[in-house]
């Protein structure tokens, strides 16, 4: 896999140093963390071009994951490494259940009200713990809309790029 030419899903990144192995600490944006160790093949980045890595071991410890990864045998190694973006394919996503979505496949939405009133751009998700808030842009103005299937999130079209929201937003 020749990972100059991806534009990878992002799951997570490098965060420190575990042992003296050349295991590394990960910090997962999945959901559950240790989803990130599903993927065997990552990519790799320190802002420049995607590195594809193969996880060879990995496990949850604490609040954290640890992994060991070929090529990375010493913590020397590991350190070049360290806040080093994680990505995978897309092709390695698993499919959404009916009503379910990647939050990378709402960025960039247009959101607008039943009534055809557009109320601007998905730019951004928050997850506050009650639930899924869409970050909506319309020019400098920002609009939160909680991500609440049946009551404010009427429609999800993907395929016309479309939210459409039972939403009060003045």
């Amino acid at each position: 896999m020749d990972g100059t030419d991806k534009n990878p899903v992002i799951v997570g990144r490098i965060s420190g140093l575990f042992g003296v192995h050349g295991w590394v600490k990960i910090h997962s944006y999945t959901d559950p963390r240790e989803a990130i160790l599903d993927y065997e093949d990552w990519l790799i980045t320190n802002d420049e071009d995607w590195q594809p890595i193969k996880v060879r071991e990995g496990k949850p410890h604490g609040k954290t994951i640890i992994a060991s990864l070929d090529g990375i045998d010493d913590r020397d190694d590991a350190a070049q490494w360290i806040k080093a973006t994680i990505g995978v394919d897309r092709s390695q996503l698993p499919d959404m259940a009916d009503g379910k979505f990647y939050w990378l496949d709402l960025e960039g939405l247009t959101v607008m009200k039943c009534d055809g009133t557009v109320i601007g751009t998905v730019d951004y998700l928050l997850e506050t713990g009650a639930n899924d808030v869409l970050v909506v842009r319309k020019g400098d103005r920002e609009v939160l809309i909680p991500f609440l299937v049946e009551q404010v999130i009427k429609d999800v079209d993907l395929a016309d790029g479309v939210i459409r929201v039972d939403w009060d937003w003045d």
